[in-house]
C-alpha cells in the first residue's frame, strides 16, 4: 500500500503517507526504511518553505526494478525495456507483417540478449516480461492473411517466453495492456474512468472504471471491434458488419491501395503526396461517422469520463480523426464522453506490457493475478465467430 502510494503520489513525505494510509508515523517510517534498504524507493529532496524540520520527499527509485514489454501484432513486433519510473531505456522494433511464432521467439531472445549486453536492464532487478498480444491472432482473417499464420492457433507463447528467460512472464490482450499503460503513465493519472480504443492493424478496446480495468464476466469486455454497425450506402446498404471491419490500419491501407496509393506502414502515411493525404482525409471523415455513433453508445451504456483513442495510427491522423468525430457528435446533437488522443500512442501496447510486471512488483491496484497464467484467447475457448476483414 505504501509503495503504491509513493508510485502514484510522489514526491510525497512520510507524514503525508501516514495521513493517506491511516498508519502511525512509526509504522510508515519502518516500512519506508525497508523499501529504502531494498532499493525500491529513494529520498529525493527536502521540502523547504514550511514550518519546522523540512520534510524529506520520497519517490520510486528508477533503478529499483526493471521490466521488459513486448507487443506482437499482425504487422510488427515492438520490445521495450523500462525502469521503475516507466522511462524507456531500450527499444527494438521490427516492422514485419505476419511474423510467425518461431521467428517471434528468436527475435525476443535476441532482444533480451541485446538489453543485457548493453546493460539496459539489471538482470537481478528484472520484474519480468510482459506480452501484449491480440486474442484470436491466428484466426481473425484480416486483409492479406496468409494460411501459414494459422501457426499461432494453439501456439504456447507463454512456454516459448519461459524457455528463453527465467523471469516471470505476464500476458494480456493488447488493448488491455495499452489501457494499463495509460492508467499508470498517461491520462489515467488524471482520468479515473475511461474507454480506450486501440487502433492498430485491427481494432480493440478496453474499459477502465475507477482506475481498474473491467474485463466483463467472460474476460473479453471492451471488444469494440465486434460492435455491429450499419452500411449507409453501396450494395450492402442496410446490412451490418463489425466496426473492426471498417476501422483499422489494415483497412486504411487496403482502401488506399484500391485508390492507387501505396502505403504499407504507419510511416508511409506521413509521406503521402497531396492526393494521398486527401484520400486519407476522406476515409477518416467517413469512419468518423461510425466511430462517433459508437462513442455515443459507449457513453450511454457505460458513462465513462472520457474515451481515449491510441495505437499505431500516426498522431497527426488521430488528431484529424478526433476533429471529425467531434463534428459528427455535434451534428447529431448527442451527449458523449470527452474525447482525447491517448498519451501512449505508437508504442502504447508495448509500454503497457512493460507496465504489467512493474504493477505486480510494486503492488499496484492495476496488477491482476490472472496475467501470470493467462494465454491468448482462441476460438477453442470462446464462441465469438471469426469474420473476414
Amino acid at each position: 500500500m505504501i509503495l503504491a502510494a509513493i508510485h502514484r503520489g510522489a514526491p510525497i513525505s512520510r507524514t503525508e503517507l501516514s495521513h493517506q494510509s491511516r498508519l502511525t508515523k512509526q509504522a510508515v517510517t519502518r516500512i519506508v526504511d525497508r523499501l529504502l534498504d531494498e532499493g525500491l524507493v529513494m529520498e529525493a529532496r527536502r521540502r523547504h518553505g514550511l514550518r519546522g524540520q523540512p520534510a524529506i520527499e520520497l519517490e520510486i527509485d528508477p533503478e529499483g526494478v526493471f521490466s521488459v514489454g513486448a507487443n506482437i501484432d499482425r504487422d510488427h513486433l515492438t520490445i521495450v525495456a523500462v525502469d521503475a519510473a516507466g522511462t524507456v531505456r531500450g527499444r527494438i522494433h521490427h516492422e514485419r507483417r505476419f511474423l510467425l511464432p518461431d521467428d517471434f521467439a528468436c527475435l525476443m531472445a535476441e532482444a533480451l540478449s541485446s538489453f543485457r549486453r548493453r546493460r539496459v536492464i539489471e538482470e537481478t532487478r528484472l520484474a519480468g516480461i510482459g506480452l501484449a498480444i491480440p486474442d484470436w491472432l491466428g484466426e481473425v482473417k484480416v486483409v492479406g492473411f496468409p494460411s501459414e499464420y494459422r501457426q499461432w492457433n494453439g501456439y504456447d507463447v507463454r512456454g516459448a517466453l519461459e524457455a528463453i528467460s527465467d523471469h516471470a512472464v505476464f500476458i494480456d490482450n493488447d488493448a488491455n495492456a495499452a489501457a494499463l499503460g495509460e492508467i499508470e503513465y498517461g491520462l489515467g493519472t488524471e482520468i479515473g474512468s475511461f474507454f480506450y480504443i486501440l487502433a492498430n492493424a485491427c481494432l480493440g478496446g478496453s474499459l477502465v472504471i475507477d482506475g481498474v480495468r473491467h474485463k466483463g464476466a467472460s474476460g473479453i469486455g471492451g471488444e469494440i471491434g465486434w460492435l455491429p454497425v450499419v452500411f449507409d450506402d453501396g450494395p450492402f446498404q442496410g446490412s451490418t458488419q463489425p466496426l473492426g471491419e471498417m476501422f483499422s490500419l489494415f483497412i486504411l491501407f487496403d482502401y488506399l491501395e484500391r485508390n492507387g496509393i501505396k502505403a504499407t506502414t504507419p510511416a508511409d502515411l506521413l509521406n503521402l503526396n497531396d492526393a494521398g493525404r486527401s484520400c486519407v482525409s476522406r476515409w477518416l471523415r467517413k469512419i468518423s461517422i461510425k466511430l462517433a455513433q459508437a462513442i455515443v453508445d459507449i457513453g450511454m451504456v457505460v458513462d465513462p469520463e472520457s474515451v481515449l483513442i491510441g495505437g499505431r495510427f500516426p498522431v497527426r491522423l488521430i488528431d484529424e480523426l478526433l476533429v471529425y468525430v467531434h463534428e459528427e457528435i455535434s451534428r447529431l446533437g448527442a451527449r458523449a464522453p470527452s474525447l482525447h488522443r491517448a498519451a501512449g500512442s505508437e508504442d502504447a501496447a508495448a509500454l503497457g506490457a512493460a507496465a504489467i510486471p512493474l504493477a505486480h512488483r510494486l503492488g499496484l491496484p492495476s496488477a491482476e493475478p490472472g496475467q501470470r497464467f493467462r494465454n491468448p484467447i482462441s476460438n477453442r475457448q470462446s464462441q465469438i465467430p471469426v469474420t473476414v476483414a
